[in-house]
């Protein structure tokens, strides 16, 4: 078994990438292989080859394209969760949030991250997804939240100020971070916090909330009008 960093994430992340393009797997491979900490044990240019190779190697993480021949991505996504599969797959496509973000978070998908995201935060991202953080980059998060809420719809103000009502003060600070796409890490820096204790935190929203993912904390903070 891989050891694990303090926040909770193997030594060595085993990653899996699939994607239609070869140009763009070889990209992936030569951003992320150049990490020690990242170890590309396998390519795949469509969903049925990606749900072998990830049943077959157990690898952490995997980074799935949506669109792709014979089987896309989210129907591989579907796939692997109802077999068990312990890999958190990160959704990476070219196409801003849209229908695709909800159906991907529905299905099972621990991220969402577009393809012209820096290195440096794709690596990141991998990271905290293999340590058990869900992720949404700040852009998907802003566009998905404009495409399916109206700001004008009191009813739906007056509900979420409802839903949130029962946080505390500092649980309300941490809702209105996670819905700017802040990290645990990011939010605990800015709240002067420690990790653990925001950990704690959006442990409680999930409950308080009755949510299972950020976006959804995100969406009430949006429609409630704090962020």
């Amino acid at each position: 078994m891989a050891e694990l960093t303090p926040d909770g994430a193997p030594d060595v992340v085993r990653l899996v990438v699939v994607d239609d393009d070869a140009l763009v797997r070889a990209s992936l491979r030569m951003i992320l292989g150049g990490d020690p900490r990242i170890d590309v044990v396998a390519e795949c240019a469509d969903g049925a080859e990606a749900v072998d190779t990830v049943t077959r190697l157990r690898p952490d993480v995997v980074l799935m394209d949506v669109r792709m021949p014979r089987v896309d991505g989210l129907t591989a996504l579907r796939t692997l969760v109802a077999a068990g599969s312990a890999a958190r797959v990160i959704v990476l496509t070219t196409f801003d949030a849209d229908e695709l973000v909800l159906r991907a978070l529905r299905e099972g998908a621990a991220g969402f991250l577009l393809k012209d995201t820096p290195p440096a935060q794709l690596v990141d991202g991998i990271f905290r997804v293999a340590a058990g953080e869900p992720i949404l980059s700040p852009t998907v998060t802003a566009q998905l939240i404009a495409s399916v809420t109206r700001p004008e719809d009191e009813d739906r103000r007056a509900d979420a100020l409802r839903a949130l009502e029962p946080l505390t003060p500092r649980e309300r600070d941490v809702a209105v971070a996670v819905a700017e796409g802040l990290s645990n890490q990011e939010i605990a820096e800015r709240l002067y916090l420690g990790l653990a204790t925001v950990k704690t935190h959006v442990a409680h929203l999930f409950a308080k909330l009755g949510v299972t993912n950020r976006v959804q904390i995100a969406r009430l903070v949006h429609d409630a009008g704090l962020g």
